[in-house]
């Protein structure tokens, strides 16, 4: 138990494109879940399985995208803002050796999809992430988080006769200063604010600010925003990292380079995409 609830994370196969998600969902918590569970759900699980993906193979990056790349990861985040924001030393080091091909194409992907403060970031950049996923592809947002729980929620009811609130968390961070709560990536849920791209990340890091898991939509309850981030760090902390943390600890963990990981590889791991938490 932890703060007050119970949790429970669902270990799953991997969900690779096309996956029936909301039937994998439905099977995987059937002999777990009760009335007025809380059931959450891995964003990126979500956007693989519905192959919301793009192969940046394809990318040809122009040269505002080479710049970053080669000049503002490898000099102002390895050096500058990666300590300052108090980065792990071994994420520091990789920051400094940026690959400048992969990454320039990483980067043309951010700022046509999220804008320039977006692309700026070191990862993640607008909710766009390469962890846990093979080769080349990149996951994107979901267009219609709400939409996609609120559906979740009705399947679960129409097949396993259970009422719960559906939650749809990403591992992105939000920064709590007192009852401000604010994040890097877009379309958290309300009460949690988007701007700034990576000055958020950059002052939420510097400040060491209270930092959890960004709730992007819950279905079937009006929580407060503060129980809302409780839950999705409490989520966050059950679910691990899969292969890994970033893109480059996916690759370590399986001694390959950044684009060599196979759909293969990935289903060797553990996922914990769903977990249950239960109020106690």
């Amino acid at each position: 138990m932890v703060g007050g609830y119970k949790r429970l994370a669902v270990k799953t196969r991997y969900w690779k494109p096309g996956e029936d998600y909301f039937r994998q969902i439905a099977e995987s918590i059937e002999k777990k879940v009760k009335n007025g569970d809380f059931v959450t759900v891995s964003e990126k699980a979500i956007s693989t399985a519905t192959s919301s993906l793009l192969d940046e193979s394809a990318v040809r990056p122009g040269w505002t995208a080479r710049f970053l790349a080669k000049y503002w990861m490898r000099y102002v985040w390895g050096y500058v803002l990666g300590p300052l924001c108090h980065l792990r030393k071994k994420t520091v080091q990789r920051l400094r050796v940026y690959p400048v091909e992969e990454g320039a194409a990483h980067k043309q992907v951010a700022l046509e999809r999220a804008g320039f403060l977006q692309a700026l970031m070191m990862g993640s950049e607008g909710g766009i992430d390469g962890s846990n996923l093979p080769y080349s592809y990149v996951s994107l947002p979901l267009k219609n988080a709400q939409q996609t729980a609120q559906r979740i929620r009705e399947h679960i009811r129409s097949v396993l006769g259970k009422k719960v609130v559906v939650m749809i968390i990403d591992t992105d961070k939000t920064y709590s200063l007192g009852g401000l709560h604010f994040t890097p990536r877009p379309k958290p849920i309300r009460g949690i604010h988007s701007f700034g791209g990576f000055l958020a990340y950059v002052i939420g890091r510097l400040f060491r600010m209270k930092r959890r898991a960004t709730p992007i939509a819950v279905a079937g309850s009006e929580i407060p925003v503060e129980e809302a981030l409780k839950i999705a760090e409490i989520v966050n902390r059950a679910q691990g990292f899969g292969a890994g943390r970033t893109i480059w600890d996916t690759a370590e963990s399986f001694g390959v380079s950044v684009t060599s990981v196979t759909w293969e590889m990935l289903h060797r791991v553990k996922h914990k995409p769903i977990v249950i938490v239960r109020p106690h």
